[in-house]
């Protein structure tokens, strides 16, 4: 789970290294809308900040979103958004309702962490979606996409603070292990260092499309976009 320190900069930081939300997310929407065209409602499964339901909500008359992080949420929160926020675990969720389109964005579903978690979490979806539901999920690096010992680094400002990331990525049996520095500094504050460090499992394209299929969807992968880890499409049987 992210810690309260980095949810008050991540949009920044993704801003700055170049994540288009808006984006991503009407182009999500345009091919969940290719599959059900008279879809009105959709839950972002591990929303974050909500930064890709602020886009959602625009075309959408009915949002939701889920997180397991109330620090997350509580930024969300800080937002005009046109959605209900829910806290829970999205392998272990009940909203006591149905949605026409699922999303989960952002490699998020790699947090499943094992592969009967992944199955619980798709099952979960499938639970939540109307008759002739889509999901679309965005997966975490499959084992042969992930590059071990990446590093990356940033530095940038916004007004008068200024933020400096850098990460190294490596792999750990099956799953990938980030570890961040973060250093912010501003006139108020001064300078602040702290670290975070994210561990998901790099499941195989394989093992997504079994569980969808186990738990009763029709599953098609679209590869190249988000930043190459791809999408996959799924339609409840």
């Amino acid at each position: 789970m992210y810690g309260a320190e980095f949810t008050r900069v991540s949009d920044l930081i993704y801003r700055s290294r170049g994540k288009d939300y808006r984006a991503e997310a009407e182009n999500v929407g345009r091919m969940v809308r290719e599959k059900r065209p008279d879809a009105v409602s959709l839950l972002d499964v591990g929303c974050g900040t909500g930064a890709h339901l602020e886009v959602f909500g625009e075309s959408f008359a009915d949002v939701a979103g889920l997180d397991l992080s109330e620090d997350m949420l509580d930024v969300a929160r800080t937002k005009d958004l046109r959605a209900t926020l829910h806290a829970g675990d999205m392998c272990d969720f009940s909203l006591g309702r149905r949605f026409d389109v699922i999303t989960c964005m952002f490699g998020s579903i790699g947090h499943a962490g094992s592969y009967g978690r992944l199955r619980d979490a798709l099952r979960g979806f499938a639970r939540h979606l109307n008759p002739g539901g889509v999901a679309a999920v965005d997966p975490w690096w499959f084992p042969e996409t992930f590059l071990d010992g990446y590093v990356s680094a940033d530095v940038v400002t916004e007004g008068d603070r200024s933020l400096a990331r850098v990460s190294h990525s490596v792999r750990v049996g099956d799953s990938s292990k980030m570890e961040v520095h973060y250093t912010t500094a501003d006139p108020t504050s001064g300078i602040h260092h702290f670290t975070e460090t994210y561990v998901a499992r790099l499941f195989t394209r394989e093992q997504y499309e079994t569980a969808f299929s186990e738990v009763g969807f029709e599953v098609e992968y679209v590869p190249g976009i988000h930043r190459g880890r791809g999408l996959f499409l799924a339609e409840l049987r």
